[in-house]
């Protein structure tokens, strides 16, 4: 048969902390983040494609009444003729525009551009 181990008693009083070298981790977390500069190379995000979507209007109906609609049925929609149209960016508002055709083919014509769709941007 084997023998158990020997232990041997551990006296707690004979531990000196002292000879511990403990670093300040709470300096670590509250150290603020070093400021940003001014200015950014931002050539690389020029070329990420975005999707630019021109919209006219949207209005909510109930599905009954979508349900019943053929070809030729009309939806009034509360956006008048001439008024400007949204302009969306990846979904968000980036201004408003009027509808041109430019070589036969439809296009934008920018009205107005919110400021903060692009604050910050090459800045």
């Amino acid at each position: 048969m084997s023998e158990a181990p020997e232990t041997k008693a551990f006296d707690t009083d004979e531990l000196n902390f002292d000879d511990f070298q403990l670093e300040d981790f709470e300096a670590e977390t509250t150290r603020q983040p070093e400021p940003v500069a001014a200015e950014r190379d931002l050539s690389f995000f020029k070329s990420i494609p975005v999707t630019v979507m021109l919209e006219v209007a949207s209005k909510e109906i109930p599905l009954g009444d979508l349900m019943k609609a053929g070809e030729g049925t009309v939806i009034e929609l509360e956006k008048l003729n001439g008024e400007p149209l949204d302009v969306k960016v990846n979904g968000s508002l980036l201004g408003h525009a009027e509808v041109v055709v430019v070589n036969d083919k439809y296009g934008l014509r920018l009205i107005d551009v919110h400021d903060s769709a692009l604050s910050g941007v090459g800045r």
